[in-house]
Formats: structure tokens, sequence, C-alpha cells
């Protein structure tokens, strides 16, 4: 075969020359390598190849100018939706309360406010008391003149308010460590047999129940025909309110005994992992991830916009209720606080998002607060603290003779908290002293609930007392 049968490729125009032009007669003047010519049959697939390699490339330029655009466009409403309210707002309108004269849930209402408001103060004589097969943890809810509570002896109660008789009651698998909500007619509770339970609130007779993979203890909220509600196996949970089907769940990380608390659409909750959540009510989107380093167990108050979480070890955070985590924060914070300490320029890392304040008041701590205009009531170790909102100084300090367990409920400016010791205090609201106290057969870790001058609790004596 003759040279001028063989070609060479240029490697600027990619136009074909024939073998032996050292520049080539197409660009003018580019250098051809002569080690690799090429025959006229292989120059026509290479010449086929290069067709169809700028046809592709064609077609992907074409294609990536139209979704472009659309890229743009998700990624713009993904940032939107996961980091802003303007896609999906929270309906600021699911909210609720006990009426007047009720005490309808754990710790009175959605805030989880614990105060009885204005209601008649109880003077410390027992009006009546009930027996169960066992302890009592579960802390009382009272609607329409009936008291619900739970027992460790696999029973959900409803007694009658005023006499103390027994209306019904209704047998689980496990203990009800739980406390029951009642909304429209239906009590919603949880057992440790892992199942949540919603009952006629008149007849006992089961309506749905719904089943998780570990204990129920946190205590439902319900609210836009939803119940919310915190697992043992890591999850805090929506369920239809009607048909006990689930609506969404969120992977917390650890057990979430914590009872959410609802407010203007958003969910709050405590977990076991070091960190508390604001999740969107409608869809459990994440809003807020905070760190708290320590468990949270008791459940959040909110109060004026501001949600408060205390932990397992004594410190108490103050949060922005709307606030959002900035993405990846928590993965980026460690790295810049360690730049910024060995770099003195280096700018210091900001307060993680949506904390207000914090305060540790140096006990242990599985009591939820109260919280009123001006001051935090907390039970830590064996005291009930007053924390003023705006110095976040100690007001003061009332002891206990056990550890108190029990989450403070406030009637009035008095403040009624169980104690390991077995007593029931009332306490001064405004200057920490002690008004009366009521001894039971066993320590309290049921929370009191108040209503018309009378306070109701449990104790692990497997009683559940009226005092008024």
């Amino acid at each position: 075969m003759s040279e001028a049968e063989l070609w060479v490729i240029c490697p600027v125009c990619h136009k074909a020359n024939p073998a032996g032009n050292r520049f080539c007669q197409h660009c003018w003047g580019a250098a051809i390598h002569q080690d690799t010519p090429l025959t006229a049959d292989e120059l026509e697939k290479v010449n086929r190849r290069r067709e169809a390699y700028l046809k592709r490339r064609k077609i992907f330029k074409i294609t990536s100018f139209c979704l472009a655009p659309l890229a743009i466009l998700a990624v713009v409403f993904l940032v939107l939706y996961n980091f802003t309210d303007i896609i999906h707002k929270p309906p600021q309108d699911i909210n609720s309360d006990s009426s007047p004269g009720e005490w309808a849930m754990f710790r009175h209402d959605l805030a989880h406010s614990g105060s009885a408001g204005t209601s008649a103060t109880p003077q410390g004589t027992l009006k009546w008391s009930f027996p169960t097969d066992g302890a009592i943890h579960s802390s009382p809810a009272v609607v329409d003149g009936t008291v619900y509570f739970g027992s460790q002896d696999y029973n959900l109660y409803a007694l009658d308010a005023d006499t103390g008789a027994k209306k019904w009651e209704y047998k689980t698998g496990s203990w009800v460590e739980s406390s029951p909500a009642i909304v429209d007619g239906v009590v919603y509770f949880g057992s440790n047999d892992s199942m949540l339970y919603a009952i006629d609130a008149h007849t006992s007779e089961k309506i749905w129940d719904f089943k998780t993979q570990y204990p129920v203890r946190s205590s439902p909220a319900v609210a836009n025909g939803m119940v919310y509600f915190g697992g043992d196996d890591y999850y805090l949970y929506a369920v239809d309110a009607a048909e006990g089907t689930k609506v969404w769940d969120y992977y917390t990380g650890n057990t979430v005994v914590s009872s959410p608390v609802v407010a203007n659409g958003i969910v709050y909750s405590g977990s076991g992992g070091g960190f508390s959540y604001a999740l969107n009510s409608l869809n459990g989107q994440r809003r807020l991830r905070f760190k708290t380093h320590y468990s949270v167990y008791s459940s959040p108050v909110i109060s004026d916009g501001t949600v408060y979480f205390a932990t397992d070890n004594g410190f108490v955070y103050a949060v922005d209720s709307m606030a959002r985590t900035v993405w990846r924060e928590h993965e980026i914070r460690p790295w810049w606080a360690q730049i910024w300490a060995m770099l003195p320029w280096f700018p210091k890392p900001p307060p993680q998002s949506g904390l207000l304040w914090s305060i540790w008041l140096g006990r242990g701590n599985a009591s939820s607060p109260v919280v009123t205009n001006d001051a935090l009531y907390l039970g830590l170790d064996n005291k009930l603290i007053a924390v003023d909102l705006q110095s976040h100084e100690v007001l003061w300090e009332f002891a206990a003779g056990g550890t108190i367990r029990s989450s403070p409920a406030l009637a009035g400016s008095t403040i009624f908290v169980g104690s390991g010791d077995g007593k029931l205090y009332a306490v001064d609201a405004t200057t920490g002293e002690k008004l009366w106290d009521f001894l039971t057969g066993d320590k309290i870790t049921s929370s009191p609930a108040v209503v018309n001058g009378v306070v109701y609790v449990g104790s692990h004596d497997g009683n559940l007392y009226a005092i008024e």
C-alpha cells in the first residue's frame, strides 16, 4: 500500500490529511503526528465515531440547557421548603387547651403549661382515695366530672371526680405509665405493651389501637385530628385520631419518653439522645434539631414564643419556638470551634440556632417545668426551684424529703408537687414557703392535676388521691 492511501488525523480540527503531511492542510499549520496512520476503511470508522460523538454532545448541550433552569428551581424549592416557611408554613391555628374546669391531658394543655389558672386552691384535706393493684405513675386527667388515669396493674381507670366511685376500667397488656388525653369523648393513652389506645370515654369500648415496637410511656397530645406521641422505639409518631393509622413518623435516634407539645402548628419534643426537636405538625418535616447535650425525658413547655427544655442533669434551655436549624450546623460546629481555639483571629462560632439562653441548676431532673409570665418552676433532685425569667437567677428553693420526679402544677399562687418521700407538697409560688403537705403510703412520681379546688395525684402505694 502506498503512502498516499494512508491518512492521519489532525489533533486540533480532527480532519483527515494524507500521511506524510507535517502540517494540517485544513486548519493551517497544526502539527500532525505520523505514528498512527489510518487506512481508508479505518478512517471511515473514525469519522463515524466522531460524528456520533458530536451528535451526543449536541444532545447533551441542548438537554443541559433545558434542564439547568429546572435544576436551579428544584434547588431553590428544596432550600425554601426545608429552611424557610415560604413553601409550607405550619398552620398557626393548630393549638388546643383544656376547657375551664378541666385538666384534659398531661400538663393541662398542649402548651404543657401545668397551670390551672386562678382555680380555687386545695387546702390539704383528703376528699377520697381509690385503690388499684399497682403503683401509679400515670398522671390523672379530669374531664366532665370524670378522672382518668393509668396504673401498673395494666389498667386505665375512669372514676367519678366527686365521689371516687369507679365508672369503668380497661385492661391492656402491660403497665400504663402514659398519661391519658381526652378529646371529643375519646381517651388516648399509651401502654408498655407497645400500643397506643383510643377508647370511648363513656363506655370504655376500644375504638382502635396502634402498635409500635417498644413501650409507649410518652403521654399523647391531640390536635387537628391527629395524635402525637413518642415511643421507646426511637420514633415520634403522628396518628390519625379517627382511624388510628400512621400519618408520619420521625426517627430521633433514641427513646422518646418526653411528651410532645403542640403550638402554632409545630410539635416540640425532647429525646434521650441529647437532642430536642421541632417538627411540622402536618408532615413531620424537621424544623429544629436542638442540641441539649444531655437527655430530655421531661416534657417541654412553651410560653410567649419560647420553648423550655430541661435536661436530666439540670440544664434549662430557652429556645426560640420558630427557629430553624442551619444545614449541617451540628457537624460543622465542632470543626469551627477547633479552628477558632487554634487561631485567635478566626471568628468565634455563633450560638446554635434557636438558643436564647441557658442555665445550669446543678441537679438531676426528670420533672417538667411550669412557666408563668415571670418565673419558671422545676423539680431538681429533692428541690423545687423557682427561676426568674428575666435575670435567670434562682428566686427560691424548697427542699422536699425525697427526689422530685413529679412535675409541678400551679393553681392560683400555689405550686403542687409530689416527692419520693410520699408527700404531696403545696408551696407558695411567690415565697417558696410550704403551705401544707399530704402523706401517702409510697413515693409520688405522678404529676398532680388541679380542677375546681381539688388536686388529684397518684402514688406508688397504688392509690389515686383527691385532696381538697
